[in-house]
């Protein structure tokens, strides 16, 4: 599989395709059940994704469907403080907006079962004008929520071949919401081998497909352009036009690891965008990730001052 060949650069550096939901974290480092104090975030991998890149200044979008809800207006002034575009969300006044509640320490707690975004299809896509896009970026969960969110996840990528768009795809398994990991390990593995840049984790590679190394999740899939396998805190591996390329990851306390994997591939994604070697483009996601591990917000705090809107 080849790169896309359009000239870039294109309105839109990354048009994120997924579900937001509306996030109950401890307002400090606490666990769930002893924290007194909480905030009321947007959470998601794929609207974290275009907050990361909208804070290192590139043009992202954030397309999915929230509930008629004050959860999912609240959502959306949220995505949109961090000079996010919203253009075109479908608000869905008979499903809720999803939510999920972040036990530091302890992973999260989902409540997204018929949620607004669950009910999406390929048509969602029909107002969304493909030659203003450079990069499109879907996940695994999606493929998750629904038969026809898995439509979706296909239509998108069948647009983005139609239209020179490349496609980044992170897998991000999330074993809760899959019937059983073999599933899960087919649906996946068909929508990465048709990615230009795919994210994976070696852990969740060894789960789904039985991968032991980084060379393993390769030769599984030899002709994704950029492939980067994620190797917790030891390092993360790119294989591609400049052969195989590692480089270590950062030494952190960690705080909260979830959100960690949606800014690593935001950092790394930037960099592709602007031009980064395969060297840069790893280093640039550890340190992004770095942050978030640090941290329990999974995304930067935005900037209050007027610059900061309106990027796109």
């Amino acid at each position: 599989m080849s790169e896309p060949a359009h000239a870039r650069p294109r309105p839109i550096d990354v048009l994120s395709i997924g579900e937001t939901m509306a996030l109950v974290v401890p307002a400090r480092a606490e666990t769930l059940e002893s924290a007194d104090d909480f905030r009321l975030e947007a959470g998601g991998a794929e609207s974290n994704l275009a907050c990361h890149l909208a804070a290192a200044g590139l043009r992202a979008r954030w397309f999915s469907a929230l509930g008629d809800d004050a959860l999912g207006r609240r959502i959306r002034r949220r995505i949109e403080s961090h000079g996010v575009s919203t253009d075109g969300l479908i608000i869905d006044r008979d499903a809720p907006t999803g939510l999920y509640v972040k036990d530091p320490g302890h992973g999260v707690q989902y409540y997204r079962a018929g949620s607004a975004a669950s009910r999406l299809s390929p048509a969602a896509l029909d107002g969304i004008d493909w030659t203003s896009v450079d990069t499109v970026h879907l996940t695994g969960i999606t493929l998750a929520l629904s038969p026809t969110c898995r439509d979706l996840v296909h239509a998108a990528i069948d647009a983005a071949r139609e239209h020179d768009v490349r496609v980044s795809f992170d897998v991000n398994h999330r074993p809760a919401l899959w019937a059983d990991d073999a599933t899960a390990a087919r649906a996946i593995a068909e929508a990465a081998a048709r990615s230009d840049a795919v994210f994976v984790g070696r852990d969740e590679a060894e789960r789904l497909w039985g991968t032991q190394t980084a060379a393993d999740v390769r030769s599984l899939l030899p002709d994704v352009p950029h492939l980067v396998v994620k190797d917790a805190d030891i390092e993360a591996t790119e294989f591609g036009p400049a052969g195989t390329v590692s480089v270590p990851a950062r030494r952190v306390e960690v705080v909260e690891a979830v959100g960690a994997g949606d800014a690593f591939a935001a950092g790394w994604l930037g960099e592709l965008i602007r031009g980064g070697d395969a060297r840069r483009r790893l280093d640039t996601g550890h340190a992004s990730a770095a942050r978030a591990l640090a941290g329990t917000s999974d995304v930067p705090q935005p900037d209050p001052s007027p610059s900061s809107r309106g990027r796109e």
